[in-house]
């Protein structure tokens, strides 16, 4: 397998897991209604229980819960891929083999959290899970939870193996993001911040196929970034690019690891309710944000960057 055996491409959000307040339970039907928001602003793609989906909080059946609900909502209609990464390719096998029988468009996996690996054990790694599934794999590069760095050497080595299609790259080094991407687009898609206006530059002089976003929060414009690039509306691209680059340093920590008021997953729920995503809580150990300072200064940002918050 390779990129041409996928039409993966466009604006994906990873999509949160919402849990229910106070008992903090699975709330599959706010994940049900999420996603046909999703549906409805034009999104191409949704990837599942990834780290904004909260998978290292999940119990094993929950997992598998919200992989079943969500291609059960969605699939035939935007592409799902399904986070399942674990400790081990053992494991995970589980998770892709489950995720792929119940329809998904294939699966998503990081290096294993904690061990740090070498890079001759993440090749091997992959290698092991894809020998384990009959379906499209994505590598994903996310330092932050794995400490790891997926480098362009590397990335050369997974995108080689059988069944790996996609990478999807997190680093906080824009530099190597496109470095990797140069080298790798024409074997595989990747997704990363093209949706700046460097990003923008690049992957209109060497190729590119998306981004996967923590939700979103422009909404439609965040689909319709990708839509204007395919017809060469360039000036819309241009326009949506410095939106986002003046947002998202308000609300985002560098590299997009974690919110300027709190963890990443709290600060987006905190963003989702206030302009009406169904969202729920998050889950222990991240904590909800409740700070009412925090949530005034976060509610500012928003509107002051033409975003329609509830009241």
């Amino acid at each position: 397998m390779d990129r041409n055996d996928v039409d993966w491409k466009g604006y994906w959000p990873s999509c949160p897991t919402p849990f229910k307040e106070g008992d903090e339970s699975l709330d599959l039907a706010s994940l049900r209604a999420l996603l046909e928001q999703y549906v409805a602003r034009g999104f191409h793609g949704v990837l599942i229980n990834g780290t904004v989906g909260e998978w290292f909080s999940q119990t094993q059946s929950e997992r598998l819960q919200v992989a079943e609900t969500a291609i059960d909502q969605v699939a035939g209609r935007m592409t799902v891929v399904i986070g399942c990464t674990a400790y081990t390719a053992k494991e995970i096998a589980g998770y892709a083999q489950h995720a792929l029988a119940a329809g998904a468009s294939g699966v998503e996996v990081s290096a294993p959290p904690y061990s740090k690996p070498t890079f001759d054990e993440i090749v091997q790694y992959y290698e092991d899970i894809s020998s384990s599934i009959d379906g499209p794999l994505m590598v994903y590069n996310w330092p932050h939870g794995t400490n790891v760095e997926i480098t362009p050497d590397l990335a050369d080595r997974l995108v080689d193996i059988e069944n790996v299609v996609a990478v999807k790259d997190s680093t906080p080094n824009a530099e190597q993001f496109y470095e990797t991407s140069r080298r790798d687009v024409g074997r595989a898609r990747v997704f990363g911040p093209y949706m700046t206006r460097r990003g923008l530059q690049e992957i209109q002089e060497y190729g590119g196929d998306g981004f996967i976003g923590g939700g979103s929060i422009f909404g439609e414009p965040d689909a319709r970034f990708f839509e204007a690039l395919w017809r060469g509306d360039l000036a819309f691209c241009e326009e949506h690019a410095r939106r986002t680059e003046e947002l998202f340093p308000k609300l985002w920590l560098p590299g997009g690891w974690a919110g300027v008021y709190g963890a990443y997953q709290s600060e987006l729920k905190a963003i989702m309710a206030m302009i009406g995503q169904p969202g729920g809580t998050v889950r222990r150990p991240r904590l909800a944000l409740t700070d009412p300072s925090a949530l005034a200064e976060i509610r500012h940002v928003l509107v002051e960057a033409g975003i329609a918050v509830v009241s």
